[in-house]
């Protein structure tokens, strides 16, 4: 018996702004969607991990989230396991369904993630993003980070007129604080620069324009991301993901249950790594996080043939390709400029938008990692197809403690 565990399906709705849909709305779609991929019924799930954060605290649905949006979609009598890891939740529910089927204890497997964020209450949705943090410790450390921006813009705004202070004023996540510092600090330590963030950028937007699942499907040039609005130096609209709403999924199974189901199209999960962070020492969560994922794979980053990372900003992206090893630290910036990262470059990420452009509703965005990477895998991405497509790669963070990520998962992904 073996002890592989592979992906037999995915499902993915179109990440937007959806008003009148409801979590359980998601739900049925999404579900519907990978079944009809797997070829498999709702009687061969016998388990689900289900991934949100938000409908607690925009609809007071805490506790049983998964139990009710299932239930409502004829999914009934199975465990399920519910799961909030902010940004990473959806790749968390991934990593708790791999597990139990890696351990024998259920051959065939439902991670599903859904979100809604849009909301008549902005200031509410803008809000709860602190509770990814330490909220007693943070809303410091994020007053300090707003009042140097703040400080930072009336400076500059000083001669110019009110005009270029009202266009640069907008509410945002305070994550975006958090990524704006992490960049600055890394343009004074490496000299690397906004036009760099703006290649990241452009690329995924252009990226996006062949994704028709994703939120923004609009192409955008380098200079336009640069002349965007001022979100929080030197980060601008276009650099930063945007709020969404939307729903993507997997099952997942045994070797022994793929070989009474026989798939063509099934993908193997060569690795799966949840890691967590600290308060002290350096923010090293994604360097643990890949050797982990490298030593169980048993491979390096020269053999990944296309990745999917967290790019909820265009930082974002470029340090985690320092961090993961595909560049040393400092050239990041430098290897997006290349064009190194590009559909057609040595090492293709994210193709399919990425947060940034794809959209990043936050339980799930790790499923939309696997939904792209699997679909690459398959050679079926049509027109942003990468050529090369035998491993792939997904890095996931989620809030924050200390100074990285609260929790960061990884997934390796093989072409069988």
């Amino acid at each position: 018996m073996g002890n592989d565990v592979y992906i037999i399906g995915i499902g993915m709705v179109k990440f937007g702004k959806f008003l009148e849909r409801s979590i359980k709305d998601m739900a049925g779609l999404v579900v519907e969607d990978v079944l009809q991929d797997s070829d498999l019924t709702r009687d061969d799930i016998q388990a689900a991990w289900f991934s949100n954060t938000g409908w607690g605290i925009y609809s007071f649905q805490h506790s049983i989230r998964g139990q009710v949006a299932l239930t409502a979609n004829g999914i009934h009598r199975i465990p399920v396991t519910n799961v909030e890891n902010a940004c990473a939740s959806g790749s968390t529910a991934l990593n708790g369904a791999w597990t139990a089927v890696k351990a024998g204890l259920y051959d065939c497997a439902l991670a599903i993630g859904i979100e809604k964020q849009h909301h008549e209450d902005r200031a509410m949705v803008m809000g709860s993003f602190s509770a990814g943090t330490d909220v007693e410790e943070m809303t410091r450390t994020i007053a300090q980070l707003q009042q140097q921006e703040q400080e930072r813009r009336e400076q500059e705004a000083k001669g110019k007129g009110a005009e270029v202070q009202k266009e640069q004023a907008g509410g945002h996540s305070a994550f975006m604080d958090f990524y704006a510092a992490g960049a600055r600090g890394h343009m004074a330590q490496y000299g690397s620069t906004q036009r760099q963030l703006a290649t990241i950028a452009a690329k995924n937007h252009n990226n996006s324009t062949m994704n028709p699942l994703a939120q923004y499907t609009f192409p955008q040039t380098v200079e336009q991301v640069l002349a965007d609005r001022i979100v929080s130096y030197p980060l601008t609209r276009s650099m930063c993901a945007p709020i969404g709403d939307g729903a993507a999924a997997t099952i997942i199974c045994s070797e022994d249950f793929l070989k009474k189901h026989t798939s063509n199209r099934s993908v193997r999960i060569r690795a799966s790594v949840l890691e967590g962070g600290s308060r002290t020492g350096p923010a090293d969560i994604s360097e643990r996080a890949a050797r982990k994922a490298f030593e169980t794979a048993g491979i390096g980053p020269k053999d990944v043939n296309v990745m999917e990372v967290h790019d909820a900003t265009a930082f974002g992206e470029l340090a985690a390709m320092e961090a993961l090893g595909f560049c040393p630290r400092g050239e990041g910036g430098a290897m997006a400029e290349r064009g190194d990262t590009a559909i057609n470059g040595k090492i293709p990420v994210n193709t399919s938008g990425g947060l940034i452009s794809r959209g990043h509703p936050i339980g799930a965005s790790g499923l939309a990692q696997i939904y792209e990477l699997v679909t690459q895998l398959r050679g079926e991405a049509g027109e942003r197809q990468v050529k090369n497509h035998r491993i792939a790669m997904t890095e996931n963070g989620g809030g924050t403690v200390g100074a990285g990520e609260a929790a960061l998962t990884i997934h390796i992904l093989e072409k069988i």
